[in-house]
């Protein structure tokens, strides 16, 4: 996952920070000699690096933090504040035209970046907001680009419009506003062709498209796996063609964050969007103070709550008695196999775990510890019961157990210990009745679906 060393290592810094009753200017100096290099190491920006650790240095050696009550706190306090002033302090949102007028946005990339994807993924955003998006295919040089636009524009239920690869993209761009404004669409999303590495003609093109058609926002598609080769893109890009923001995709891959990190400050533009896996939903937006939290290992309790609000698809009357079963204890596997379908949605439980206080940090030990095969073995166990059997486990005798042993393909101590484990489980939920949305819960607070 995305900053999992960087994370790692500042926490151990912090860590022994913490430990000291009293810090010395020597100790602040020592620590961010450490935070510099987990930084290095994770790509971001040598000049980037050493402004973030003069600018920490000369608040965290003040007074008011050496001498106070716990000045190791202090300083991964202001470590965080400088973090999300790096990465740009504000959520930057895309500039829309005022009313009902069209916006039309540009997409660019290199080829591989996941570009097209990214389209898909945005028209799929402005269509949950209410937007009647279009997206035009303009990349004529591979036919498969064309294709993969179709289907995934197919996917999210928007229009696409294409005129095959036999005309200009500047041309198509022209043609597709006017067909935008035919029927009623309000946002116009141009995927441009890639490159394998940025070249005069690619940059040609996209300036001849700037001309020729009013562009309100240039959105640059980068690969946050590529690192620093990120940055260098993205100032290319700027200086040449001019970018209103930039969004970062395979962010859930095995990243060192660089990019993150560097992007706003070299260039000046603000990351508008992060793609956080392969999914068509996958696709958040950028908040400097969360992102900073996910990378010093303080979790991002906000976005957890987003994801679980846009994933979850119960309706209220239905919420409400799973919440009050749950209450008493009488949550059956019925409502095991929806807890698991909703927890899918979310990205698994790991991508859940791993957005808490103090666990974000430690995604390596989180998969370690967190078997997916053996939860899809659990729920194989829980197909395999009959619907009477699941809404009333008191009906599972052994014959019964044998036969859901078989069916699931396990051995029948398996079903043994899962069954038990789920009674222990119903007897915890009675002693916690505030998280279940029992007396005690405030109301309208989130509340995790298992």
């Amino acid at each position: 996952m995305a900053f999992e060393s960087l994370t790692d290592k500042l926490q151990n810094v912090f860590k022994s920070l913490r430990s000291k009753g009293r810090l010395t200017q020597e100790d602040v100096k020592i620590a961010l000699k450490e935070v510099k290099m987990a930084l290095l190491e994770a790509d971001v920006n040598f000049k980037v690096v050493k402004q973030f650790v003069k600018s920490v240095e000369e608040r965290a050696v003040g007074q008011d933090v050496m001498n106070g009550l716990n000045p190791g706190q202090m300083v991964v306090k202001i470590v965080n504040e400088e973090m999300t002033a790096l990465m740009g302090s504000e959520t930057v949102e895309i500039a829309l035209q005022p009313g009902k007028a069209m916006t039309v946005l540009m997409m660019c990339g290199l080829q591989g970046a996941g570009k097209t994807t990214t389209t898909a993924k945005l028209a799929g955003k402005f269509k949950q907001k209410g937007k009647k998006p279009l997206l035009v295919a303009c990349d004529v040089y591979r036919p498969a680009a064309i294709e993969q636009l179709q289907i995934n524009a197919e996917k999210q239920q928007v229009d696409v419009f294409s005129m095959g690869t036999g005309h200009k993209p500047v041309n198509i761009a022209k043609a597709a506003i006017e067909h935008a404004q035919k029927n009623g669409h309000n946002i116009v999303i141009l995927d441009t062709a890639g490159r394998l590495h940025i070249d005069a003609d690619m940059m040609a093109e996209l300036q001849e498209i700037k001309q020729n058609v009013t562009v309100h926002q240039t959105l640059l598609v980068v690969d946050a796996m590529t690192g620093q080769d990120a940055v260098n893109v993205a100032k290319e890009f700027d200086e040449k063609v001019g970018i209103d923001g930039v969004i970062l995709s395979k962010m859930d891959g095995d990243t060192r964050g660089g990019a993150a990190l560097s992007i706003k400050a070299v260039t000046g533009k603000p990351i508008l969007y992060v793609g956080m896996g392969e999914k068509l939903s996958d696709l958040e937006q950028f908040y400097p103070d969360r992102m900073a939290g996910r990378i010093l290992g303080m979790g991002d309790v906000l976005s957890l709550i987003d994801k679980v609000q846009s994933s979850i698809d119960l309706d209220e009357d239905k919420e409400k008695e799973m919440a009050a079963r749950m209450k008493k204890g009488k949550f059956d596997f019925e409502d095991y196999l929806e807890s698991m379908k909703q927890m899918r949605k979310m990205g698994g439980l790991s991508s859940i775990l791993g957005m808490m206080p103090g666990l974000g940090a430690k995604s390596a030990e989180l998969e370690s510890l967190i078997d997916e095969k053996q939860l899809a073995r659990m729920e194989a166990v829980v197909l395999s019961m009959t619907p009477e059997e699941r809404r009333n486990p008191k009906l599972l005798n052994p014959s019964r157990k044998h036969r859901i042993a078989r069916g699931a393909g396990v051995d029948i101590s398996v079903v043994n210990r899962f069954i038990k484990q789920f009674e222990q489980s119903q007897k915890m939920m009675k002693q916690f009745p505030s998280l279940m949305g029992g007396k005690g819960a405030r109301k309208g607070k989130f509340r995790l679906p298992f």
